[in-house]
């Protein structure tokens, strides 16, 4: 197959994956807002796109982890482009497998393990950083989860110690409902700086191995913005089902928990692109949805969805790794081999899509019972005591 088709394909396809992340991730930002009903789903979604759209053009730190880090820099003469494409394959039935149970995993994990799986298989095992996999995705994958939830936990005690009730005196706790719009907005701001792009890096490390651009150079304006349309178009269309799953099934979410847990996310997402650690904003926002739960005196976490979901991270690496593999395998047959592994990725994609309609959530079921009564962001005046009759 002529090498430009064979860039161009893998170019769509990491565009496809893009864009599944975005609606894979929407629940990221969106899903404790739309709980409590500070924001309406299709708002939300809406806001979340734009915002996505612009974090992606503030940073390159990631991409460049991706493009110049997880791969040896003299392995990559051997590096294909079709063992790319396999591994986007690999991350995206993945990602549509993991959006049908409605699992908030890792897009991140999963592009990771896709790429990891496709080059052992094509270039060998020595051509993984290890070092680098290690240090700037399993740690941050372990340590940003926890880091959040402490977060999370803290500041929600801290604004339910400020919002105590008083008898006669309202608590101020609504406020923090419009406050949510604005950590919800950071949340999705820092999404865009991070998620974004992982593509990025996918399509210069795809310019790399085709010879079209020298190891180490800065990414492209057209793939920053490319990515970036691609990742907020992916955002509004609304991952409806993992919406569901953290912003009802984690934990019951008040405004005050919202807002600590997206605060928490934003400011661990942000701080970790700056320093261009590729980590999962999906495991991040769990760990801070936990975190406020824990925090909130008479909250219940329901660990067997946690439980569910933690099960999940552990696969996804592993799991988004033996399609990568399988895929490059066939990959490796030449023309026939993208073929295939095309007509077999587009059917297994339509096929995950065909049975969510089976059950399908949207806009309209998405919503918790809290945010339809208000009673998340209405908080009544306390009854005045009564007074003793002397006896």
């Amino acid at each position: 197959m002529d090498l430009t088709l064979i860039v161009v394909l893998v170019i769509a396809l990491a565009l496809f994956f893009d864009f599944t992340n975005g609606f894979h991730d929407t629940a990221n930002a969106m899903a404790t807002p739309i709980a409590t009903g500070a924001l309406k789903p299709k708002v939300a979604v809406g806001l979340a796109a734009i915002l996505n759209l612009v974090g992606a053009f503030l940073s390159t730190e990631v991409a460049k982890t991706i493009s110049g880090g997880i791969i040896k820099e003299d392995d990559m003469g051997s590096l294909a482009p079709e063992l790319i494409f396999a591994g986007l394959i690999g991350a995206i039935v993945w990602n549509m497998i993991t959006w049908l149970l409605g699992l908030p995993s890792s897009s991140s994990h999963a592009l990771f393990g896709g790429l990891i799986g496709a080059v052992i298989v094509g270039a060998g095992i020595g051509a993984i950083d290890f070092a680098v996999v290690l240090s700037k995705v399993i740690l941050p994958a372990l340590l940003a989860p926890v880091t959040a939830g402490l977060i999370a936990y803290t500041a929600t005690k801290l604004a339910y110690v400020i919002t105590r009730r008083y008898d006669g005196k309202p608590d101020g706790r609504d406020r923090f409902r419009h406050a949510q719009i604005f950590s919800s907005s950071l949340v999705a701001l820092a999404h865009g700086t991070n998620d974004a792009q992982k593509t990025m890096g996918v399509i210069t490390l795809t310019l790399v191995a085709a010879g079209l651009q020298p190891a180490g150079a800065e990414v492209q304006l057209w793939v920053i913005v490319t990515c970036a349309i691609a990742i907020a178009l992916g955002t509004y269309m609304g991952g409806w089902r993992i919406i569901k799953t953290l912003g009802t099934g984690l934990t019951d979410v008040k405004p005050a928990q919202g807002f600590a847990a997206e605060t928490a996310t934003a400011a661990t997402i942000l701080a970790s692109s700056h320093v261009g650690f590729a980590l999962s904003t999906t495991q991040v926002a769990s760990g801070s949805v936990i975190g406020s739960g824990l925090g909130r005196r008479g909250s219940k976490v329901r660990w067997r969805t946690a439980g569910r979901i933690g099960v999940g991270w552990l696969l996804t690496l592993p799991a988004a790794g033996g399609v990568g593999a399988l895929a490059a395998v066939v990959a490796q047959l030449g023309v026939i081999g993208i073929i295939i592994d095309t007509i077999v990725g587009v059917t297994v994609i339509a096929g995950i899509f065909l049975w969510s309609r089976r059950n399908e959530v949207s806009h309209h079921n998405v919503v918790s019972e809290v945010a339809h009564s208000g009673r998340a962001v209405k908080i009544k005046r306390n009854p005045k005591p009564k007074k003793k009759v002397a006896s």
